[in-house]
């Protein structure tokens, strides 16, 4: 999902700082200097290396990463400022779609990186510009899923097997905690991280289609997702006595320690439990939320696309990064060591960790993030939480259709 938005009022500083100019420049050495914006602060040590390899193929070429925190917010202003980065590696999400109808961004219609990419990645960022815009904004890179990770020690201790129903789900969460063990370790103090359960049940039991039929005036939140509240208030009971007092930073470490037998969280939190804990033995599985195996889809969506600032003043080399970044083989190691899934053609993830999910990609059991396709603005992730902690649901679903409106209606 589009996460990683840290919270913090650094954000205000540092875009200002930012906005102080790290557009393109020539350099007095000839050089010159392209700055390329991330929204993910876990993929800056990757970047640092891929840079550090096209400046050495490219010489007369310099890359300025930057990665803030609140990083859609800062983009979104820089917007406003007419002040877009060179080249941007951000979320297949509503900020995108934002960017996309702007008329900002880069067409790669005719490009021939486009004819490498999985066509449903396509799809899926064409659908969040709209109808009404021709042509496609952005590459999608690096494909990400929500998932059930779960700690493999702890899980064979406990003689439990992958569910794949909700019940037999429930029943995993019973024994574990029967047996004294933290069944699910939240995290939600950052309230971003809700929105993995969230998405995974509304993608199975809304539908991906939620949000157009929603524009429609043929679906709600209080009529679609019923169903959705009730069992992400279930799961928020097999959680520890903190569940709103953890952020993920530090729900990473616990979990990385020992902490809790399964972990709702995204592929990109993989390489951090790891860092944590090198040795740790983890495991993956979609989320069964239904009591029909065939009908639980895994919800998988762009977390990288790359684009560039239409009005760059040094498109050429811009679009030298881009090919640098597409080749296969840049494009596998960006993904083995982010534990993502390429959105290339004939690049795959072969890390055994990924052995649960393997399949859904393999055979197309995947759906999009729901709230990809929410009205930028909206802060859904700030009304579920809320309604975690209020525990109305009736009240919740009605602001989220309220909030839905009032962002549609500005």
């Amino acid at each position: 999902m589009f996460k990683k938005v840290t919270a913090g009022v650094m954000s205000i500083a540092l875009g200002a700082t930012i906005l102080a100019g790290c557009s393109s420049s020539n350099e007095a050495d000839g050089k010159v200097t392209l700055e390329l914006f991330s929204n993910k602060s876990e993929s800056i040590q990757t970047y640092k290396g891929l840079i550090k390899e096209f400046e050495k193929k490219n010489p007369d070429i310099k890359i300025k990463l930057e990665a803030p925190p609140e990083a859609e917010t800062v983009l979104k202003t820089r917007l406003t400022k007419n002040d877009l980065p060179d080249l941007m590696s951000i979320a297949g999400n509503a900020t995108y779609g934002e960017l996309g109808r702007a008329g900002v961004l880069n067409d790669f219609s005719d490009s021939e990186s486009v004819k490498g990419i999985q066509p449903s990645y396509v799809d899926m960022i064409g659908r969040l510009v709209g109808p009404d815009e021709k042509g496609v904004f952005g590459l999608p890179y690096a494909s990400n899923a929500n998932a059930v990770i779960y700690n493999k020690e702890k899980f064979e201790k406990l003689g439990l097997q992958v569910p794949k129903t909700w019940d037999e789900f429930v029943a995993a969460l019973d024994k574990a905690k029967a047996a004294g063990e933290i069944p699910i370790y939240f995290t939600l103090k950052d309230a971003w991280t809700g929105m993995i359960a969230w998405n995974s049940l509304g993608a199975n039991i809304a539908g991906e289609d939620f949000a157009e039929k929603k524009n429609d005036g043929k679906a709600s939140f209080v009529e679609n997702y019923d169903e959705v509240a009730d069992k992400m208030m279930t799961l928020t009971q097999y959680g520890h006595k903190d569940n709103m007092g953890v952020a993920y930073g530090d729900g990473n470490n616990a979990f990385a320690n020992g902490k809790g037998v399964f972990y709702l969280q995204g592929n990109w939190a993989i390489p951090e439990i790891l860092k944590a804990n090198p040795d740790m033995k983890l495991g993956v599985f979609p989320m069964p939320v239904t009591n029909d195996p065939a009908k639980n889809k895994l919800v998988s969506g762009v977390d990288v696309l790359l684009t560039m600032n239409k009005d760059t003043e040094h498109k050429e080399e811009a679009q030298k990064f881009i090919d640098f970044m597409m080749n296969k083989e840049i494009a596998k190691r960006y993904i083995d060591e982010q534990k993502a899934f390429s959105a290339i053609e004939g690049v795959y993830q072969e890390d055994a960790v990924f052995e649960g999910i393997k399949g859904n990609f393999e055979s197309g059991a995947i759906t999009s993030f729901p709230d990809h396709y929410y009205p930028a603005g909206m802060g859904a992730e700030n009304l579920v939480q809320e309604y975690l902690i209020k525990k109305d649901k009736q009240k919740s679903l009605e602001k989220l259709d309220k909030e839905w409106e009032k962002v549609s209606n500005r």
